[in-house]
């Protein structure tokens, strides 16, 4: 009735005052209604019991129907949106905007009310004294997991670090690993055999402490179908030597299993899911870490704090995340307390006060393009993907997007990259490789995910201005065939790393099940790296092992199956009563030593 009612206000009632009726005949009701007369009947009886319009029939001839509308258009969808919001229902609340603000003062009203929804809280119990601080805060990227099998971008390596703990942790400040789960760990002199010695006291959200069956189960169940098997690759054995002592024995040796189990994927899970099904588990997930999930939906995920937490209670009774849909992304909406660097660059900084507190760090990543070298076609040949590079000369491509693009990229590491500059883009040198590529005019069939639509276009248009031909696909969550595999009919994808966990994360790029390198590289190739990997894996010292991945890195860069474009730096703005805050490598602010400080 709602959508019928500003159906017809659009059609009849358009700069009118409220309530003065004007003429209208059923006919053109129906036909407004895409009904029939008789249905637009029934349609008017019941807008009239809800109060929204008076139906005043035409009586004999030459006496005119007449409509009124009692209900401002402004006033009501702003009302309605605004509960859907409060609701959480942000995705119904801007399609409606969208649909039916047009003329209307409704979509910069909104805006302004939603702004004073985010930022942190103190909530007063009636007596004046303050019981709670909560964080709310929008994300523009719904959470696709809640699963450390299976998880894969950084929003949600974030989230679960919230929920969930690992057996070790790694000290980004300190440059070291320490305890977490385990409060000890030792291997063998050939690294092929590790034992964790786990603490007492370390309780799930429902109260069950954690033992070494939890971390066996975890553990066999991480080594199973799933997308971060690769983890565990060369575990050969799992035992629980006793309630809090677990083995592993790997077939090959792997001096840094430790950082592994640092990782987000390696994160704890209570044995058998806790007595529950898997639906039912992921629904509200247990882990051991310093927020519980106290309800999730596809519009906003609701986080409390584990009062029990090992490594002491949070500061924040709350965090509330609302995922937020990309008409809002767009939108000129106000900075609020505390803005995440996934939406910063469509905010300029005048927009708040110069006392606000600015994190600034360069993302150890980069943002690539992968070629698809399991299907036919120009990108089999290694001068077109030689010459395509040249094309793309990255130093053009950040000065003119700029934004959140920084540094040109040579490859995965950014420390690597500040040490090299863009060559001069060269002419001749590109006609003479594209001609030896013999490219035949075909499509080249390029997909890339919104967020990189920006990049995607400008790449678009510098090869189309070399007559490649190119079909660009651009792609939303949704339209992912899982959580984010590349799709196989494609020559060619933009994708981004963040590589929180540096060495791990790196290995993690070549081996993860949703990694387009395992689905766009040759099996040979394939092997060939993870011989690389196991080598590395194998090496004494840190310089050994990034010898032999830094061998996979320039052999994938010098025949082009992978083009280099640009690292991102990680932006967020705070207001200057937050404290203990600092970007973790994943570019998120950690939320359990977040504290609020109350000015006046």
């Amino acid at each position: 009735m709602t959508e019928r009612y500003f159906t017809l206000y659009d059609r009849f009632g358009g700069g009118i005052s409220e309530g003065m009726p004007v003429e209208a005949t059923l006919e053109e009701l129906a036909e407004a209604l895409f009904c029939t007369t008789r249905n637009a009947k029934l349609i008017l009886r019941r807008l009239e019991e809800e109060g929204l319009i008076d139906w005043i029939p035409g009586r004999g001839r030459g006496n005119r129907s007449r409509i009124a509308f009692k209900t401002d258009k402004e006033i009501f969808l702003l009302s309605l949106i605004q509960s859907w919001a409060e609701k959480g229902d942000y995705k119904q609340a801007f399609e409606w905007l969208q649909l039916f603000g047009e003329g209307t003062l409704a979509k910069p009203k909104f805006l302004e009310w939603l702004n004073g929804q985010f930022g942190y809280r103190k909530e007063e119990a009636r007596d004046g004294i303050s019981t709670s601080d909560i964080l709310r805060f929008p994300i523009y990227s719904p959470i696709t997991t809640f699963d450390p099998a299976q998880v894969r971008f950084c929003a949600d390596a974030h989230l679960l670090r919230q929920i969930y703990d690992r057996l070790l942790r790694f000290d980004e400040a300190a440059g070291k690993i320490v305890p977490s789960i385990a409060h000890h760990w030792t291997s063998n002199a050939e690294a092929s055999e590790w034992t964790f010695y786990l603490r007492k006291g370390v309780h799930f959200h429902n109260g069950h402490e954690l033992t070494a069956r939890d971390v066996a189960f975890t553990l066999e169940r991480l080594r199973g179908d799933t997308n971060n098997r690769w983890l565990l690759r060369g575990v050969e054995r799992i035992e629980a030597l006793g309630p809090r002592v677990i083995q592993l024995h790997l077939k090959q040796p792997n001096r840094i299993f430790d950082r592994y189990m640092c990782s987000s994927a390696a994160s704890i899970l209570p044995a058998n899911l806790g007595g529950m099904e898997e639906t039912d588990f992921w629904r509200l997930p247990i882990g051991t870490g310093p927020f519980r999930i106290v309800s999730q939906s596809s519009h906003c995920i609701e986080l409390a704090a584990h009062t029990a937490y090992h490594e002491g209670r949070p500061y924040l009774d709350g965090v509330d995340m609302i995922t937020m849909p990309e008409e809002c992304l767009q939108s000129a909406i106000n900075i609020p307390e505390v803005l995440h660097h996934e939406f910063v660059e469509n905010h300029p900084l005048g927009n708040h006060n110069g006392d606000w507190q600015t994190l600034k760090q360069l993302s150890n990543g980069c943002t690539m393009l992968t070629w698809n070298l399991r299907r036919p076609g120009a990108q089999q040949s290694e001068a077109f993907r030689r010459a395509v590079r040249m094309i793309l000369n990255t130093g053009d491509l950040v000065s003119e997007l700029g934004g959140d693009r920084v540094l040109s990229a040579f490859g995965f590491h950014p420390e690597a990259s500040q040490s090299r500059s863009v060559e001069p883009f060269r002419l001749d040198r590109v006609k003479t490789v594209l001609r030896e590529s013999n490219y035949d005019g075909s499509v080249i069939r390029f997909t890339a995910h919104e967020k990189f639509e920006e990049d995607a276009r400008w790449i678009v248009e510098r090869l189309e201005q070399w007559s490649i031909k190119v079909d660009l696909k651009i792609i939303s969550w949704e339209d992912k065939p899982g959580c984010g595999s590349p799709h196989r009919d494609e020559d060619l994808m933009i994708v981004g790393f963040v590589l929180a966990e540096d060495e791990v994360c790196e290995i993690e790029v070549y081996e993860h099940g949703d990694s387009p390198f395992r689905a766009y590289l040759d099996d040979e190739l394939l092997n060939w790296i993870n011989g690389r990997i196991d080598d590395a894996l194998s090496a004494d010292t840190e310089t050994g092992r990034r010898q032999h991945l830094k061998g996979i890195e320039e052999h994938l860069s010098d025949e082009a199956s992978v083009i280099f474009l640009h690292h991102k730096e990680f932006r967020t703005y705070l207001h200057p009563s937050i404290r203990g805050v600092h970007l973790n490598t994943l570019g998120w602010v950690d939320f359990k030593d977040i504290w609020l400080e109350k000015l006046s």
